[in-house]
């Protein structure tokens, strides 16, 4: 689901944005509007980074795991495993036993929402490079789900040296002195927007905890019932979804960048 849920971070802060715009609550330039979309479109992805492959193989693990080849799948082991520790050490009788951390830690709101004020808190302390390593890393993960093709035929040097030249020259362009927190947020609800679409498949996700909502389980999955399910892979999320997501995002962007290119040419009221 990598590309659907790329897309589907891309749709979201676009069309929040273009709300925002329209109620006077918030403006963004040309260049803070696609770094946003950027960064939601990146951190949409950033959950399935629980997915472990085979990583001498550089086979496996999700779209993801691939966007820096063994690097990147090396750490998706490490999260998973990580993952699968927290679930083992945090769960209930009722809680199933398990041999893989996907769709745990990572699949939380808790998790995502720390992601966000992390990141914020990261770039407000560190400055340049930390906003330049935020900036790289989601650029890369943002390349890798929006153009999933171009970046398997290119492979992943080409996408990690595209990702780095266009955290440099943004950084160059963003206004200084600032802690960008608007980063952290788009990233933490990128990951948000993640869990949003996982809870259209079967499996769903255990978005609220460690608050227990059932007894005996701390792990509880929610999500749609199965015969509202999408499935994996199938017509509803490659045709469906995508082209869904697709159309709301190029809407929303024409719509919030057609007034300020018309004023640029002359012709706004």
């Amino acid at each position: 689901m990598g590309p659907s849920h790329a897309l589907s971070g891309a749709a979201a802060w676009l069309s929040g944005s273009l709300a925002l715009e329209h109620l006077g609550l918030f403006h963004q330039t040309s260049l803070q509007l696609a770094v946003g979309t950027a960064m939601c479109a990146g951190g949409a992805l950033l959950p399935d980074m629980d997915v472990s492959g085979k990583v001498t193989a550089n086979k496996g693990g999700a779209t993801v795991a691939h966007t820096f080849g063994v690097v990147s799948l090396f750490l998706a082991e490490c999260v998973e495993k990580l993952s699968l520790g927290v679930y083992n050490l945090t769960r209930r009788s009722g809680d199933p036993r398990r041999h893989n951390g996907h769709r745990t830690l990572t699949h939380t709101l808790v998790f995502n929402i720390a992601l966000g004020a992390g990141t914020i808190a990261l770039c407000a302390v560190f400055g340049k490079w930390a906003v330049i390593g935020v900036l790289f890393f989601t650029f890369a993960m943002a390349l890798r789900g929006l153009f999933e093709k171009w970046a398997k035929r290119a492979g992943w040097i080409i996408v990690t040296l595209a990702a780095a030249a266009a955290a440099f020259g943004t950084y160059q362009q963003l206004p200084g002195g600032r802690g960008y927190p608007a980063l952290g947020v788009a990233l933490g609800v990128g990951g948000i927007v993640h869990l949003l679409g996982d809870l259209l498949t079967d499996r769903g996700c255990p978005l609220f905890w460690p608050i227990p909502i059932r007894r005996k389980k701390l792990w509880h999955c929610v999500g749609v019932p199965d015969a509202l399910a999408v499935k994996v892979g199938g017509k509803v999320e490659v045709l469906g979804l995508r082209t869904t997501f697709t159309a709301v995002a190029v809407l929303a962007g024409g719509l919030l960048l057609a007034p300020p290119l018309l004023s640029g040419l002359g012709l706004g009221a």
